[in-house]
Protein backbone atom coordinates (compact mmCIF):
# COMPACT_ATOMS: atom_id res chain seq x y z
CA UNK A 1 0.00 0.00 0.00
CA UNK A 2 2.85 2.41 0.85
CA UNK A 3 4.55 1.63 -2.46
CA UNK A 4 1.28 2.35 -4.27
CA UNK A 5 0.94 5.71 -2.50
CA UNK A 6 4.54 6.53 -3.42
CA UNK A 7 3.87 5.78 -7.10
CA UNK A 8 0.74 7.97 -6.99
CA UNK A 9 2.69 10.85 -5.46
CA UNK A 10 5.44 10.46 -8.06
CA UNK A 11 2.89 10.47 -10.90
CA UNK A 12 1.22 13.57 -9.43
CA UNK A 13 4.59 15.36 -9.20
CA UNK A 14 5.38 14.45 -12.82
CA UNK A 15 1.96 15.71 -13.94
CA UNK A 16 2.50 18.99 -12.04
CA UNK A 17 5.96 19.39 -13.62
CA UNK A 18 4.52 18.73 -17.10
CA UNK A 19 1.87 21.40 -16.54
CA UNK A 20 4.45 23.95 -15.37
CA UNK A 21 6.73 23.22 -18.33
CA UNK A 22 3.90 23.50 -20.86
CA UNK A 23 2.76 26.79 -19.31
CA UNK A 24 6.27 28.25 -19.50
CA UNK A 25 7.33 27.00 -22.94
CA UNK A 26 4.42 26.02 -25.17
CA UNK A 27 1.57 28.33 -24.26
CA UNK A 28 0.88 31.56 -26.05
CA UNK A 29 -0.13 34.11 -23.41
CA UNK A 30 -2.82 36.75 -23.80
CA UNK A 31 -3.53 39.78 -21.67
CA UNK A 32 -5.43 38.48 -18.62
CA UNK A 33 -7.39 41.71 -18.17
CA UNK A 34 -8.54 41.68 -21.79
CA UNK A 35 -9.59 38.05 -21.43
CA UNK A 36 -11.50 38.75 -18.20
CA UNK A 37 -13.25 41.81 -19.58
CA UNK A 38 -14.17 40.03 -22.82
CA UNK A 39 -15.70 37.14 -20.88
CA UNK A 40 -17.55 39.62 -18.66
CA UNK A 41 -18.98 41.33 -21.74
CA UNK A 42 -20.14 37.96 -23.07
CA UNK A 43 -21.95 37.15 -19.81
CA UNK A 44 -23.49 40.64 -19.66
CA UNK A 45 -24.80 40.27 -23.22
CA UNK A 46 -26.29 36.85 -22.43
CA UNK A 47 -28.05 38.34 -19.39
CA UNK A 48 -29.43 41.12 -21.57
CA UNK A 49 -30.54 38.68 -24.31
CA UNK A 50 -32.16 36.01 -22.10
CA UNK A 51 -33.23 37.99 -19.02
CA UNK A 52 -33.22 34.68 -17.10
CA UNK A 53 -30.18 33.54 -15.11
CA UNK A 54 -30.93 29.83 -15.39
CA UNK A 55 -31.03 30.19 -19.18
CA UNK A 56 -27.76 32.14 -19.10
CA UNK A 57 -26.22 29.25 -17.09
CA UNK A 58 -27.42 26.79 -19.76
CA UNK A 59 -26.01 28.92 -22.58
CA UNK A 60 -22.62 29.30 -20.84
CA UNK A 61 -22.46 25.53 -20.27
CA UNK A 62 -23.41 24.88 -23.91
CA UNK A 63 -20.73 27.29 -25.16
CA UNK A 64 -18.18 25.65 -22.89
CA UNK A 65 -19.16 22.19 -24.11
CA UNK A 66 -18.59 23.25 -27.73
CA UNK A 67 -15.22 24.72 -26.77
CA UNK A 68 -14.26 21.59 -24.83
CA UNK A 69 -14.94 19.16 -27.69
CA UNK A 70 -12.48 21.14 -29.82
CA UNK A 71 -9.98 22.07 -27.12
CA UNK A 72 -9.21 18.46 -26.20
CA UNK A 73 -7.33 17.89 -29.46
CA UNK A 74 -5.07 20.87 -28.78
CA UNK A 75 -4.58 19.70 -25.20
CA UNK A 76 -3.62 16.16 -26.22
CA UNK A 77 -1.28 17.40 -28.96
CA UNK A 78 0.52 19.85 -26.65
CA UNK A 79 0.68 17.72 -23.53
CA UNK A 80 1.56 14.34 -25.03
CA UNK A 81 -0.47 12.74 -22.24
CA UNK A 82 -1.37 9.09 -22.72
CA UNK A 83 -4.58 7.52 -21.47
CA UNK A 84 -5.14 8.03 -17.76
CA UNK A 85 -5.16 4.93 -15.59
CA UNK A 86 -8.19 5.91 -13.53
CA UNK A 87 -10.42 8.86 -12.61
CA UNK A 88 -7.90 10.05 -10.00
CA UNK A 89 -5.26 10.35 -12.75
CA UNK A 90 -7.82 12.21 -14.86
CA UNK A 91 -8.43 14.67 -12.00
CA UNK A 92 -4.68 15.29 -11.66
CA UNK A 93 -4.29 15.91 -15.38
CA UNK A 94 -7.28 18.29 -15.44
CA UNK A 95 -6.03 20.26 -12.45
CA UNK A 96 -2.29 20.34 -13.01
CA UNK A 97 -2.04 20.38 -16.80
CA UNK A 98 -5.38 21.33 -18.37
CA UNK A 99 -6.16 24.35 -16.22
CA UNK A 100 -2.47 25.32 -16.17
CA UNK A 101 -2.15 25.32 -19.98
CA UNK A 102 -5.33 27.23 -20.72
CA UNK A 103 -5.85 29.49 -17.68
CA UNK A 104 -2.49 29.52 -15.91
CA UNK A 105 -3.97 28.14 -12.67
CA UNK A 106 -3.95 24.78 -10.87
CA UNK A 107 -7.07 24.24 -8.76
CA UNK A 108 -6.74 21.94 -5.75
CA UNK A 109 -8.35 18.50 -5.91
CA UNK A 110 -10.38 17.66 -2.79
CA UNK A 111 -13.40 15.85 -1.38
CA UNK A 112 -13.18 12.53 -3.19
CA UNK A 113 -16.26 10.34 -2.88
CA UNK A 114 -15.88 6.85 -1.38
CA UNK A 115 -16.19 5.23 -4.82
CA UNK A 116 -13.61 7.61 -6.41
CA UNK A 117 -16.14 8.77 -9.01
CA UNK A 118 -16.62 12.30 -7.73
CA UNK A 119 -14.25 15.07 -6.63
CA UNK A 120 -14.06 18.81 -6.17
CA UNK A 121 -11.81 21.37 -7.78
CA UNK A 122 -11.13 24.22 -5.36
CA UNK A 123 -10.14 27.46 -7.10
CA UNK A 124 -7.84 29.74 -5.11
CA UNK A 125 -8.10 32.09 -8.04
CA UNK A 126 -10.45 32.27 -11.01
CA UNK A 127 -9.25 34.41 -13.92
CA UNK A 128 -12.80 34.63 -15.28
CA UNK A 129 -14.05 36.27 -12.09
CA UNK A 130 -11.42 38.98 -11.55
CA UNK A 131 -12.88 42.50 -11.41
CA UNK A 132 -16.40 41.00 -11.20
CA UNK A 133 -19.17 41.90 -8.80
CA UNK A 134 -22.51 40.25 -9.37
CA UNK A 135 -25.73 42.24 -9.03
CA UNK A 136 -27.85 41.31 -5.98
CA UNK A 137 -30.55 39.63 -8.07
CA UNK A 138 -27.95 37.34 -9.70
CA UNK A 139 -26.37 36.01 -6.50
CA UNK A 140 -28.79 33.12 -6.00
CA UNK A 141 -29.00 31.85 -9.57
CA UNK A 142 -26.16 32.94 -11.87
CA UNK A 143 -23.23 30.54 -12.16
CA UNK A 144 -20.86 33.12 -13.64
CA UNK A 145 -18.05 30.73 -14.59
CA UNK A 146 -20.35 27.96 -15.83
CA UNK A 147 -18.51 27.92 -19.16
CA UNK A 148 -15.74 25.99 -17.36
CA UNK A 149 -18.19 23.20 -16.48
CA UNK A 150 -19.12 22.91 -20.14
CA UNK A 151 -15.47 22.86 -21.25
CA UNK A 152 -14.73 19.96 -18.90
CA UNK A 153 -17.85 18.05 -19.90
CA UNK A 154 -17.11 18.46 -23.63
CA UNK A 155 -13.41 17.62 -23.38
CA UNK A 156 -13.94 14.57 -21.19
CA UNK A 157 -16.71 13.27 -23.41
CA UNK A 158 -14.25 13.24 -26.31
CA UNK A 159 -12.02 10.88 -24.28
CA UNK A 160 -14.95 8.59 -23.45
CA UNK A 161 -15.84 9.95 -19.99
CA UNK A 162 -19.36 11.20 -19.37
CA UNK A 163 -19.33 13.61 -16.45
CA UNK A 164 -21.53 16.14 -14.71
CA UNK A 165 -19.94 19.37 -13.51
CA UNK A 166 -21.39 22.16 -11.41
CA UNK A 167 -20.20 24.98 -9.20
CA UNK A 168 -21.40 24.27 -5.68
CA UNK A 169 -19.93 27.44 -4.20
CA UNK A 170 -18.48 30.66 -5.57
CA UNK A 171 -16.78 33.63 -3.91
CA UNK A 172 -18.75 35.86 -6.29
CA UNK A 173 -21.91 34.71 -4.48
CA UNK A 174 -20.40 35.40 -1.07
CA UNK A 175 -19.16 31.87 -0.37
CA UNK A 176 -15.78 31.34 1.27
CA UNK A 177 -14.40 29.29 -1.64
CA UNK A 178 -15.06 28.62 -5.29
CA UNK A 179 -15.69 24.89 -5.71
CA UNK A 180 -16.60 22.91 -8.81
CA UNK A 181 -17.91 19.39 -8.33
CA UNK A 182 -17.04 16.83 -11.04
CA UNK A 183 -18.89 13.51 -11.11
CA UNK A 184 -18.14 10.55 -13.38
CA UNK A 185 -21.44 9.24 -14.76
CA UNK A 186 -20.10 6.46 -16.96
CA UNK A 187 -17.36 5.37 -19.32
CA UNK A 188 -18.54 5.74 -22.90
CA UNK A 189 -18.02 3.06 -25.53
CA UNK A 190 -15.78 4.10 -28.36
CA UNK A 191 -17.96 4.37 -31.41
CA UNK A 192 -16.60 3.69 -34.85
CA UNK A 193 -17.84 6.33 -37.31
CA UNK A 194 -20.35 5.03 -39.87
CA UNK A 195 -18.65 3.44 -42.83
CA UNK A 196 -15.32 2.86 -41.03
CA UNK A 197 -15.89 -0.61 -39.59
Amino acid sequence: MAASAGLGAARTAKIRQTGEELWKTRTEKINAELFTLTYGSLVAQLIKDYEDYSEVNKQLEKMGYNIGIRLIEDFLARSGISKCGDFRDTADVISKIGFKIFLGISPTIANWSQDNKEFSLIFDENPLAEFVELPEDALAELSYSNILCGVLRGALEMVQLQVECAFVSDVLRGDEITEMRVKLIKLLDEEVPAGED
